[in-house]
C-alpha cells in the first residue's frame, strides 16, 4: 500500500512485477559509469492521476516516437471510478518490432506523489526516474539515474492562468523525456500541433511548455543513464489506431444499417466513434442517413432490437462486455435456434460481476461460446491486431448472413482501447455475401419451399425477407419447436432432426471461419497456440526461447471457432503444446479439449495470465521453461 506525503493510505498500485528492490535486497550499490547506449529497446511508464490531462502528453510522446520511425506500442492503465486515483500509461519503443508488453520499466516518469516510492521500487537498478523535485525519490534508490525537476515552477513561468497549470504541466515532462532521450523535436512538435490541431492557443501554449522542460533539461541535467532514441524507418506508410475504431470503421464498410447498444467500459467508443464515421460518409447530401442507431434500455433490448433487424434483412450489431454478454443470453439462444443474423463486438474485460471495468482479459470465450441455454453454439471470430479488427468486423456481417445465426467477434480492452500500429486498412473489394437468400423470381421457380428444411446438405436453409412479393414468401419465425416448414412440431423427430441439422451448420461453419495462422520452426516437438492479443506476446516469446533457451516451438494462432482443420493437424503433430491465454480457467485449452479426438488432449498444457495486465513474453517463456524442466 502506498502512502501520501500525510500518511494517508492511497489508491494500491497495480500488480506489476517488481525486479529489483534495493531496501528489500540489502544495501543499495552505486550507480556505475554510463554503460553502453541502449538504442530503441526500452520501455517509458508515465504515472500520473486520473483526469489529470496527461492523456494528451502521452499521445505526444507516443505519436512522436513513431513519427522518429521507431515501431512503438502504447498501454494506458487507468482506473474504473473517480478522478484523482492512479493512473499508468507505458510506452514500449522496440526495434525489433516487438509491441506486447514489456514487464521491466526503464524510464519512469513520476507524477503521482501517492505511487511514486513504489513506482520507483519496482525499477531494475540502471533504470531511470524523471519526477517533481520535491518527492525526493532518490532516498528511496541509489541504483537508479534520478532527474529531479520542478515541475510546478517551470508551469508557473509558461502558464499565468493557475486553473490550467494541472494540463499544462504534464507537457513540461514530454519536453524533459524529448531532451534526455534525444527525441526529434520536430517530430514532437508535429505531434503536439497536430494533437491540438483545432486549437492553436492551446497548441502554443502546450508547445512553450515542451520547450520549457527540453531547455530545463539540456541545461541542468546530465544525461547518465544508456536510453536513447534514434531515427530509424519501420514505421514509414504505417498508421496508428485503436481496436474499437477499428472495428467500427470495419461495420461501416460492411454496410451496417442498425447499430444498437448500451454503454459499457470498455465497448462504449466502438460506438461512439460509428456513429461520427456514419454521420460522416453516410448522409447524403439531402441529410437523409442510411443508417440508424439506437440506444436500448439495456442490452437485452439491444440485442433483441439486432435480431429483429438482421430477420428484416438489415445489417446489424451491437457492441458490449461481459456483464452485457451475461443479459443477452435469452435473445442468443432466440437468434441460435430461428436462426437470426447479427454481429455483436465483445470488447472483454476482467469479471466475474463487475470485476475489474479498467482491466483486460480474455474470460469470456466459454459463456459466448455457449451463449443461452440447451445445445447451443456460436460462432466466434477472434481478432489480434487493430487490422484483423477492421477485417473481421466485415467478415462477421457476411458470416452471419451466410450462417444465419449470431456471431461474436471477441476483442478485448487492450486491444480495443490502446493505441497500436498497423499496416493500412485495405479497401474492401469484394461484393456482400448475403447468404442463401430467395427472392420472388427464384421462389416462382423453386416450388416447394421450407424454411428450415436443408437443401444443400450443408445444414443451411434458404431464407426470404419481409415484404418479398411471393404468396410462398412469409413463414413463421419460432423460438419453439418447428418443423422444416416452420410449423409449430413437438414431434421428437422434427426436433431431433432441427437439432442435427443445426449442428451440420456449425461443422459448415469450419470451412467459412478464417483460418488459423501456423509459423512453422522446423520439427519441433514443441507446440504453442494462443489467440487474439496472446499472439503479440507469444511472438516475442519464440525469440526468448530461441536465443536463450535453444527451443524452438512452432506457433498456430487460433482466429475462429469453431476450430478448422489445421488446429487438430497442428496438435497431432506436437508432443507437447502450450495453449497460452488471458484467463484463470484455462477457457481455450477447454474448449480444444471438446473438440480433440481424447487421445490428443493429453499433450495439452497451459499458460495463464489473468492480474489484469496486458500478458508480456517473459511470463510465458519462464512458465514454459519450468514447464519444460530446462
Amino acid at each position: 500500500m502506498a502512502t501520501t506525503n500525510a500518511g494517508a493510505p492511497s489508491a494500491p498500485a497495480p500488480a506489476r512485477e517488481r525486479s529489483g528492490d534495493p531496501i528489500a535486497q540489502g544495501e543499495p550499490a552505486a550507480i556505475p559509469a554510463p554503460p553502453k547506449p541502449v538504442v530503441n529497446d526500452f520501455s517509458i511508464q508515465v504515472a500520473t492521476v486520473n483526469g489529470s490531462g496527461s492523456q494528451s502528453a502521452n499521445s505526444v510522446l507516443l505519436r512522436s516516437i513513431f513519427a522518429m520511425g521507431v515501431p512503438v506500442s502504447g498501454k494506458n492503465l487507468f482506473p474504473s471510478n473517480i478522478a484523482g486515483l492512479p493512473t499508468w500509461y507505458t510506452i514500449r519503443a522496440s526495434k525489433h518490432g516487438y509491441v506486447a508488453r514489456k514487464k521491466e520499466i526503464d524510464v519512469l516518469i513520476a507524477m503521482n506523489p501517492e505511487t511514486a516510492r513504489e513506482d520507483i521500487l519496482s525499477l531494475r537498478p540502471g533504470s531511470a526516474a524523471i519526477y517533481e523535485e520535491n518527492m525526493n525519490l532518490k532516498q528511496y534508490r541509489d541504483d537508479v539515474v534520478c532527474y529531479p525537476v520542478p515541475f510546478d515552477k517551470l508551469t508557473a513561468a509558461v502558464c499565468p492562468e493557475a486553473k490550467l497549470r494541472k494540463l499544462v504541466k504534464n507537457m513540461i515532462y514530454v519536453g524533459v523525456a524529448a531532451q534526455l532521450l534525444g527525441m526529434d523535436m520536430k517530430a514532437v512538435e508535429d505531434s503536439l500541433r497536430k494533437q491540438f490541431a483545432k486549437k492553436q492557443k492551446a497548441a502554443d501554449l502546450n508547445w512553450a511548455a515542451v520547450e520549457a522542460g527540453f531547455n530545463y533539461a539540456a541545461q541542468t541535467l546530465t544525461k547518465q543513464d544508456p536510453f536513447v532514441l534514434e531515427r530509424m524507418h519501420a514505421t514509414e506508410g504505417k498508421i496508428i489506431i485503436d481496436g474499437n475504431a477499428a472495428c467500427a470503421l470495419g461495420a461501416m464498410f460492411a454496410g451496417v444499417t442498425l447499430v444498437t447498444w448500451y454503454p459499457i467500459t470498455p465497448s462504449s467508443s466502438v460506438v461512439e466513434q460509428l456513429i461520427d464515421f456514419l454521420k460522416k460518409y453516410r448522409v447524403e447530401p439531402d441529410g437523409k442517413a442510411s443508417f440508424a442507431v439506437v440506444q436500448a434500455e439495456d442490452e437485452l433490448a439491444a440485442i433483441g432490437m439486432v435480431l429483429g433487424a438482421g430477420w428484416a434483412g438489415a445489417r446489424s450489431m451491437t457492441a458490449t462486455s461481459g456483464p452485457g454478454i451475461s443479459l443477452m443470453a435469452e435473445f442468443a439462444g432466440l437468434g441460435y435456434f430461428a436462426e437470426l443474423p447479427g454481429v455483436i463486438f465483445d470488447i472483454q474485460r476482467v469479471g466475474p460481476s463487475t470485476g475489474l471495468p479498467t482491466r483486460t482479459a480474455q474470460a469470456d470465450l466459454l459463456s459466448v461460446a455457449f451463449l443461452s441455454h440447451g445445445d447451443t453454439k456460436h460462432p466466434i471470430l477472434l481478432p489480434a491486431s487493430v487490422k484483423e479488427c477492421f477485417e473481421f468486423a466485415g467478415a462477421a456481417f457476411d458470416l452471419a448472413e451466410q450462417m444465419q445465426t449470431p456471431v461474436f467477434v471477441l476483442s478485448d480492452l487492450d486491444l480495443g482501447m490502446n493505441n497500436w500500429m498497423s499496416e493500412p486498412f485495405e479497401y474492401p473489394e469484394k461484393p456482400l455475401n448475403r447468404g442463401k437468400v430467395l427472392t420472388a423470381e427464384e421462389l416462382k421457380k423453386a416450388g416447394e419451399w421450407g424454411r428450415y428444411k436443408d437443401v444443400d446438405g450443408d445444414g443451411i436453409p434458404y431464407r426470404t425477407l419481409p415484404g418479398t412479393d411471393h404468396p410462398k414468401a412469409a413463414y413463421f419465425t419460432r423460438g419453439s419447436g418447428h418443423n422444416e416448414k416452420a410449423q409449430y412440431s413437438e414431434r421428437p423427430e422434427d426436433y431431433q432432426n432441427l437439432m442435427e441439422r443445426l449442428a451440420r451448420k456449425f461443422e459448415t461453419a469450419r470451412t467459412l471461419v478464417p483460418a488459423p495462422v501456423v509459423v512453422q520452426a522446423g520439427k519441433s516437438k514443441v507446440g504453442i497456440i494462443a489467440y487474439g492479443t496472446s499472439d503479440f506476446a507469444v511472438l516475442e516469446s519464440r525469440d526468448q526461447l530461441k536465443k536463450e533457451f535453444g527451443v524452438e516451438a512452432d506457433y498456430l494462432r487460433i482466429r475462429a471457432y469453431p476450430f478448422a482443420k489445421e488446429v487438430r493437424e497442428f496438435v497431432a503433430s506436437h508432443e507437447r503444446v502450450y495453449v497460452v491465454e488471458q484467463n484463470r480457467d484455462a477457457q481455450m485449452l477447454s474448449l480444444l479439449k471438446l473438440d480433440l479426438a481424447a487421445g490428443e488432449t493429453t499433450k495439452l498444457r497451459s499458460v495463464r495470465h489473468f492480474n489484469g495486465l496486458p500478458i508480456d513474453a517473459r511470463s510465458v517463456t519462464d512458465e514454459i521453461v519450468m514447464q519444460e524442466g530446462i
